[in-house]
């Protein structure tokens, strides 16, 4: 059994879906259905939405046969007044008369609207994975990057080598189609984490600087590995 998204956690286009067909269904509050009707006589989307929720469960509707409500009118009068009185021929319902169904019902009808919004919605896009791998030609360094799109998240593995030489520090660049040097940050542990964006065809640098990073916006100590960012 899957689990199914909580209403407050859809998007604007999932909870304009589900208003609709809760306009639809009657199960408004009668303001919010007063503001519902309002925003479909200006709003062609969601009027949209609103008339393709009719055809959907007007289908539905076609299953249910004319159902007539109890009439306890005359049963009420004999008790009041003693004698029974002719009641007002009582009007016929049919499957969507909310007034005359127990809570229950509408319930369900709400669970079925979520289980149509979560269905019919486009699933969500897999996350972007990036990844470069930086290897150093004059000395034994290997740093492994990876950034998660969905949490914009980098993270730098150095995989073979150890800390920069006293006095110095690694510091890592993103590139451009510009050329121009962006610093990310200094990698002076084992794993490092950066909070950044990213996208498929950058280019990732790792610079020998003085300690605390390259006193100017580019490097300025030699570059001792670069790769482009690729898709996982």
């Amino acid at each position: 059994m899957t689990d199914q998204t909580p209403p407050e956690e859809f998007g604007p286009e999932e909870q304009d879906e589900l208003l609709a067909a809760e306009y639809v269904l009657g199960t408004l509050p009668a303001e919010d259905r007063r503001l519902a009707r309002d925003r479909a006589e200006v709003d062609g989307v969601f009027a949209g939405r609103v008339r393709a929720w009719e055809i959907r469960l007007g289908t539905m509707n076609d299953a249910y046969e004319d159902m007539s409500p109890p009439d306890l009118m005359p049963q009420i009068e004999a008790h009041l007044f003693g004698k029974p009185a002719e009641a007002a021929p009582a009007p016929r319902s049919r499957w969507f008369s909310w007034g005359l169904r127990g809570g229950a019902f509408a319930t369900v009808m709400i669970a079925a609207i979520v289980f149509f919004v979560v269905t019919l919605s486009p699933p969500a896009p897999a996350p972007v994975i990036l990844q470069a791998d930086l290897a150093a030609e004059d000395v034994d360094l290997r740093f492994a990057a990876r950034w998660d799109g969905s949490a914009g998240l980098l993270e730098v593995t150095r995989a073979v080598g150890t800390d920069a030489p006293q006095g110095q520090d690694y510091e890592l660049w993103v590139i451009d189609d510009t050329g121009v040097p962006r610093s990310l940050g200094l990698l002076r542990d084992p794993v490092t984490q950066l909070q950044t964006v990213l996208t498929s065809g950058l280019t990732l640098a790792i610079s020998l600087e003085p300690e605390g990073g390259s006193p100017e916006e580019t490097p300025t100590g030699p570059v001792l590995a670069a790769a482009p960012l690729d898709e996982a």
